[in-house]
């Protein structure tokens, strides 16, 4: 009769028997699904938020990462203050956070490279955040590398341009409340329409395609007194006075 090797191995080495046993568990452990898990590196929060994103889909909303200091690199704006007996329309808008009011009504900047909405691109549509006007198409944004979210083109009649208060650069505002998005530069080469916006995440919102927009919201416009009274003429009968120039 023959003998087994292997137990002529283990009588002369009683030691290797524990060894060898050990061994096979730890790789059955290493395989398993809770092996891996356990012997993975611990995970951060922002890897575990990204992780979630990919498993609900790209097309979900996720949490704002764009870092902005508020009261820093804004500049006053005289239509966002609330001054004695003139009340702003700001709760016909939607409401925002500290930081997206610093941006959008104070011109703030959120820091390069931590909007969520730099290397996004999926097929849908930009909206303003505070008033839901939309203001680009997804196939008009394309990677620039400048660390903002970056468009070659706007939806007609949605972005009002203004040169700066230095003279330097053109700043792009939502033409139907007035909230500041960025800045456009012209003669960069970057596209065929050799035009870039540089616009804040936190400042817009996506929409994927096939999702209804929501309505805009405009500012209500002050009654005129005179609709209200019978004796008056309808408007459109109503002559207008021409203004007066005063010397």
């Amino acid at each position: 009769m023959q003998s087994n090797p292997s137990c002529c191995y283990f009588g002369k080495l009683p030691w290797l028997l524990p060894v060898a046993l050990v061994s096979l568990l730890a790789v059955l452990a290493w395989k398993s699904p809770l092996g891996a898990v356990a012997g993975a590196p611990a995970k951060t929060q922002e890897n575990q938020a990204q992780d979630a994103g990919k498993t609900k889909g790209k097309t979900e909303e996720g949490k704002e990462t764009a870092k902005v200091v508020v009261g820093r690199g804004g500049q006053s704006n005289p239509k966002s203050s609330k001054s004695k007996g003139n009340k702003m329309d700001e709760p016909e808008y939607n409401k925002l956070t500290p930081e997206e009011r610093w941006v959008l009504l104070n011109k703030g900047t959120e820091y390069a490279f931590t909007g969520k909405y730099t290397d996004h691109f999926v097929e849908g549509t930009y909206i303003c955040k505070r008033c839901n006007n939309p203001l680009y198409k997804s196939d008009d944004k394309f990677h620039s590398g400048c660390g903002w979210p970056a468009f070659d083109d706007e939806i007609k009649d949605s972005i009002h341009r203004e040169v700066d208060a230095d003279g330097q650069r053109i700043e792009i505002t939502c033409k139907n409340c007035g909230g500041h998005l960025g800045h456009v530069f012209n003669g960069e080469k970057m596209t065929k329409k050799d035009s870039r916006h540089c616009v804040n995440s936190i400042s817009i919102k996506f929409v994927p395609k096939g999702k209804e927009l929501p309505p805009v919201i405009t500012a209500k416009k002050p009654e005129d007194p005179k609709a209200k009274d019978p004796k008056t003429k309808d408007s459109a009968d109503t002559p207008v006075a021409s203004p007066t120039k005063k010397p």
